[in-house]
């Protein structure tokens, strides 16, 4: 009787897992393995397939081409320059939020306020900030005295890549500052209490408890932040389309001009795949580096 019950349960659980799981495969699966495709098919997109496999032909040749390693640097420096400004200020932040004062639960909701922008939205508000003729920070800057004439801050290839990694903090500053203190708010107060009777400071607190405490959180805000920030696309796109000279060109904007603008979708498909490759590998070493075995 239990076999039989077991047997109908199960049954009955497959077939109400069947539309999430065909939800899944058809969103998911499917274009992932129709991307691999891609990347080994003799494809054009006004022909169709017109020549069976060309194998890692394209693989090859992406591994060869000095734009592509240009536009992985420039997303590198990229990801690397949000990362570090977004976690000092984050972790600047978050310690400062923690601290009971009058106010603070409405200070937190301020804080989340660019999050909620578009991104979309974000780029026109910083076009219009940075913008050479009539852009705010310029008029700023002139009138406390700071320059003397106008900066070109997206014409340059020295400072558009910088300015576009501070447009990206202000939007996603939020991210670190909430999931970091989502952490803290897990850590018990006792073990600060017993730090303070061992004469523990506040760095030191903070080096031998809030980080060793907070690295499986940190671990989970890196994953999502180097994989948004390796997808980095809509600020780029709005802003400077990876000019000047290619100095924002980062891997995304690279893959959508091969692929839309050259209608070359198997190279396309071929850089999406070594992105992923990249992503999967920086996520690896981020979890080993902060020793960080389970994530909650």
């Amino acid at each position: 009787m239990k076999k039989r019950l077991s047997a109908r349960e199960a049954r009955l659980g497959i077939a109400m897992i069947s539309p999430a799981m065909a939800v899944i495969v058809g969103l998911m699966l499917y274009p992932l393995l129709y991307t691999v495709y891609l990347t080994v098919a003799d494809y054009h997109v006004m022909k169709g397939v017109s020549g069976g496999f060309t194998g890692l032909e394209k693989y090859i040749r992406v591994m060869t081409d000095s734009q592509f390693w240009n536009a992985i640097g420039v997303t590198m420096y990229f990801v690397a320059g949000s990362l570090i400004l977004q976690m000092i200020l984050g972790f600047a932040a978050a310690l400062f939020l923690n601290i009971p004062f009058r106010g603070q639960k409405y200070l937190r909701a301020v804080m989340l306020a660019p999050w909620a922008v578009p991104t979309v939205a974000n780029a026109q508000l910083w076009n219009w900030i940075l913008n050479a003729s009539y852009g705010a920070l310029n008029k700023l800057l002139m009138q406390i005295g700071i320059i003397s004439e106008p900066i070109v801050w997206l014409g340059r290839p020295a400072l558009a890549l910088n300015v576009i990694i501070v447009a990206d903090t202000w939007k996603m500053l939020p991210l670190f500052v909430v999931m970091l203190l989502a952490g803290m708010a897990t850590i018990p107060e006792s073990h600060y209490e017993a730090a303070k009777l061992e004469g523990a400071g506040i760095l030191a607190s903070f080096r031998l408890i809030t980080f060793p405490l907070l690295k499986p959180m940190l671990l989970v805000v890196l994953i999502l932040r180097t994989s948004q920030a390796i997808k980095v696309f809509d600020i780029i796109y709005m802003l400077t389309q990876g000019g000047p000279n290619n100095t924002t060109m980062t891997i995304s904007y690279y893959t959508y001009y091969q692929t839309f603008g050259l209608f070359d979708f198997g190279y396309g498909a071929a850089l999406g795949m070594i992105v992923t490759i990249i992503t999967i590998f920086i996520a690896l070493t981020y979890k080993k580096i902060l020793k960080a075995e389970e994530v909650y």
